[in-house]
Order: C-alpha cells, then sequence, then structure tokens
C-alpha cells in the first residue's frame, strides 16, 4: 500500500512522515510512505494525509500552487472515497471557509468554518498549545484502543466550528473544541498526532487499517 503526503509548503509534512514510517514498521506492515507535491502520485496512492500548519489562506494557497492537486483529490477523495486524513491546518483545509486574516474559501468537505479560538476562561492563553484531553463523542475506527481520557498535543489558535454531526472526538479548552473530525472516508485532526507519542501513533496505525 501507497500512502502519499503532501507537500504543499507546510511545516510539519516530514515529522507528519516520519510518524506514519514509524507507525509503519511498528505495526510489521511494508507499506511505502512519500512525500510529493505530485498530483499523478497522490492519484495512485492508497491513502492520502494533508498536514498543515500556519495560516489557513497561507497554506490554502499553497495547496492551490500544486497543478492538478484540486481535480485528482476531489476524484480519488471526494469521488474515489480514498481515505484521507487531515492534519491541524490539513484538517481545517477540508471546512467550507476560514476566517483567519480574512475570508478564504476552504475545500468545502466538511461543513463549518475556521475561527478564532476564545476560551471563556480567560486565564487560558492563545494559541493553545500543549496536552489536552480527549472525549469521545461518536465512537470512531480511528480512535479504537486509545484509553479513555487519553491526551494528545495542540498548538492552534484557530478551530474547526464543524457541523455536529461531524465532530467524532473533541477537547476542552475553555469550551468544547473538535479534535477529531470527518464524515465516511474523511478525518481530522486538530492535535498533532505526530506530536503525540503512543497516543498519536496509535491513531496512525488505524488509519493505515481503517476501512470506510
Amino acid at each position: 500500500m501507497k500512502i502519499a503526503v503532501i507537500d504543499y509548503g507546510s511545516g510539519n509534512l516530514r515529522s507528519a512522515a516520519r510518524a506514519l514510517i514509524r507507525a509503519v514498521a511498528e505495526t510489521g506492515r511494508s507499506d511505502e510512505v512519500v512525500v510529493t507535491s505530485d498530483a499523478e502520485t497522490v492519484r495512485h496512492a492508497d491513502r492520502i494525509v494533508l498536514p498543515g500548519v500556519g495560516a489557513f489562506a497561507d497554506c490554502m494557497q499553497g495547496l492551490d500552487g500544486l497543478p492538478g492537486m484540486h481535480q485528482v483529490l476531489q476524484e480519488t477523495v471526494i469521488e474515489g472515497g480514498r481515505p484521507f486524513l487531515g492534519i491541524c491546518v490539513g484538517m481545517q483545509l477540508m471546512a467550507e471557509w476560514g476566517r483567519e486574516h480574512g475570508d478564504t474559501e476552504g475545500l468545502g468537505w466538511l461543513k463549518g468554518e475556521v475561527v478564532a479560538l476564545r476560551p471563556a476562561d480567560s486565564a487560558l492563553k492563545v494559541p493553545h498549545m500543549g496536552w489536552n484531553e480527549l472525549t469521545v463523542r461518536r465512537p470512531h475506527p480511528l480512535m479504537a484502543g486509545i484509553a479513555p481520557g487519553a491526551h494528545a498535543y495542540f498548538v492552534h489558535s484557530y478551530h474547526f466550528a464543524a457541523a455536529e454531526t461531524e465532530i467524532w472526538t473533541e477537547t476542552d479548552y475553555g469550551g468544547p473544541v473538535a479534535a477529531l473530525v470527518g464524515r465516511d472516508n474523511l478525518a481530522g485532526t486538530q492535535f498533532h498526532p505526530e506530536k503525540s507519542q503512543a497516543v498519536g501513533l496509535k491513531l496512525i496505525a488505524n488509519f493505515l487499517e481503517w476501512r470506510p
């Protein structure tokens, strides 16, 4: 199986790729992990991962700048049903709109918009940076084998205000924050699985096995 990690100039793709390679090795699989900006390579991948750090608009611009990538993602992910994992801003790009530094249209794969994080508790700082507890709202195969009360690592100033039906797991940071969202073959984490140690590696291993 080939896993494509899309390179569109985002900062965390190498660490995401390393985490995927480690999960492949630790589960005894023989999958190939490829970091690529080539649409045709993505077309022939069995699973697709979109990492992301930085501002929504900058990341969307970077993705838009890859020739043929939008069409290939539409054909393989939306029409073809291939398993897709977005990480942090890569998850946020699935939204209809990003409201960071103006209004930027997203991929529109999931309902909702990406808005500024405003904790109800003024003592909580933004960006939200550190370990937070995950609360499962709707059981999902990506969370299989992850113990209740597990913590994951977050770094973000904006969050995905997603439709209720598309939030699988959330955290609390002065109010509920979507941590794992998706539908059908789409999944996205606001936290960084590549920085979340055993919890993150388990989620990645689950993604490798996922048959939506």
